[in-house]
């Protein structure tokens, strides 16, 4: 993961944190375990990082709905 992804996903957890109020450790562990953070956030950089943020939570918080995470 190069250093922009990186800054990326700490910002998408950190806001996913605050939309969600929950700790980000566990907003992590779930997008982890889920296969999120590796299979959907990290690949789509390129096009998730072009969105604003509150597009970015309904659409990371939808997915994580889709797979049971929520």
């Amino acid at each position: 993961m190069d250093k922009k992804t990186l800054e990326f996903v700490t910002y998408l957890i950190s806001k996913l944190s605050q939309f969600l109020n929950m700790p980000q450790n566990e907003v992590f562990r779930r997008l982890y375990k889920s296969g999120i953070l590796y299979g959907y956030i990290v690949p789509s950089y390129d096009v998730l990082h072009t969105f604003g943020s509150r597009y970015l939570m309904e659409d990371i918080t939808d997915y994580m709905r889709e797979e049971g995470v929520l």
